[in-house]
């Protein structure tokens, strides 16, 4: 399953076989089952997660306990709490799995490590950061500038594998809008 891993690093970097076997020695493998937290609310966060397979979501629980969907993870994606994993403070979000769902964790001193070991992961990550914050730029204008409608259909196209795997409340959580338009916005599709 490493070769997901090295496939990214080639979409963006060339990497030679022997570099990327001491590269890998830096992540850890993990499992999740279906439910259960990569991070929580509150707890030290040590890793950002490469994920090999499965499906998660990081979500914000506000103080009246409302649900807010930040974004999901899927093969191929990463996702921590960046604050948390950069600046060393605890979570603020919560981030669990929506399926079983296998990782490669990376601790930040382990990517600060390969980061000055290799100009080429420094690139990589870079372009990383900066795809990631396009992507929630577009989030944030999408929900403060779109209609309902606009936000859902943009997220079929966008990620329509996604739209079979969510629960309803998952999905209208992360549109911003209640179930009950959720339902209305699929029975005009």
């Amino acid at each position: 399953m490493s070769e997901i891993l090295r496939d990214q690093f080639q979409k963006i970097i060339a990497i030679q076989p022997e570099e990327f076997d001491y590269i890998l020695g830096h992540f850890t493998y993990k499992k999740f089952k279906k439910h259960q937290f990569l991070v929580q609310d509150g707890q030290h966060v040590t890793f950002d997660y490469f994920l090999l397979s499965g499906c998660v979501k990081s979500y914000y629980s506000d103080e009246n306990g409302k649900m807010h969907i930040l974004l999901f993870a899927l093969k191929d994606w990463w996702i921590t709490d960046y604050e948390a994993y950069y600046y060393q403070k605890n979570a603020i979000v919560n981030i669990d799995c929506l399926e079983d769902t296998e990782v490669l964790c990376l601790s930040n001193d382990n990517r600060e490590k390969l980061c000055r070991e290799f100009h080429q992961i420094e690139h990589f990550f870079r372009k990383k950061t900066n795809r990631r914050n396009v992507a929630l730029q577009n989030r944030i204008l999408s929900l403060l500038s779109s209609s309902a409608k606009q936000r859902y259909e943009k997220f079929l196209l966008e990620y329509p594998s996604l739209v079979q795997k969510l629960p309803k409340h998952i999905l209208a959580s992360y549109l911003g809008v209640s179930r009950e338009t959720l339902s209305r916005l699929y029975s005009t599709k």
